[in-house]
């Protein structure tokens, strides 16, 4: 698993090493809902944040990496936008119940350990009704050299998610081949997963 000290490092460099353009996925998706409070875990740089927020949306995000939170709050002014970031992990971040209208999951991997777990404290905070978005990269991305964990048990199997989020229901499923563009980091061809479930 990749710890504070390793995404710090990714972190410190003056560009930003995801870009400051959000998730494609997420870019085409979040103009067609309702706005309300949206979580980003593992937001790192800000990019997809900072998107939400100039939509008008009320952003929260969190991240282990106090660089990653300093390029999101830059980025955030360079943007004439606010939002709320924490410093936490994914396991001991306090999710309040029934308090977010979305949680968006944009290449947040965790260990098999303890992805189940996160996913439902995901699921956990959110209001009846509300979404949940993921993209992420599949078991097959071991094959690519287009970002992504090397460790098969951070890599994500739609039927794995559809157990983590067994009590939504499920609007669009995806497990896809696509061409990545979104920085060096994220770059190529890449197999990856796409979900977007809602809370009953």
């Amino acid at each position: 698993m990749y710890d504070k000290d390793f995404w710090n490092e990714r972190y410190v460099r003056e560009e930003y090493v995801y870009g400051k353009e959000p998730n494609e996925f997420l870019r085409s998706r979040l103009p067609n809902l309702k706005k309300g409070r949206i979580l980003f875990p593992c937001e790192g740089e800000g990019r997809n944040a900072v998107f939400a927020a100039s939509l008008g949306w009320d952003v929260f995000a969190f991240d282990q990496s106090e660089k990653g939170r300093q390029k999101a709050i830059q980025l955030a002014k360079e943007k004439n936008v606010t939002f709320h970031y924490e410093i936490s992990d994914a396991l001991t971040y306090p999710y309040a119940p029934e308090q977010m209208d979305m949680v968006a999951l944009i290449y947040s991997h965790f260990h098999k350990s303890i992805r189940t777990t996160v996913h439902r404290n995901c699921v956990r905070t959110l209001k009846p009704g509300g979404i949940l978005l993921l993209e992420a990269f599949s078991p097959e991305q071991l094959k690519f050299t287009s970002g992504g964990p090397k460790d098969p048990d951070m890599l994500y199997h739609l039927k794995d998610l559809r157990m983590d989020f067994s009590e939504m229901n499920v609007e669009y499923e995806e497990a896809l081949e696509t061409e990545l563009n979104e920085s060096p980091f994220h770059k190529g061809t890449a197999s990856i997963v796409r979900l977007v479930l809602r809370k009953i």
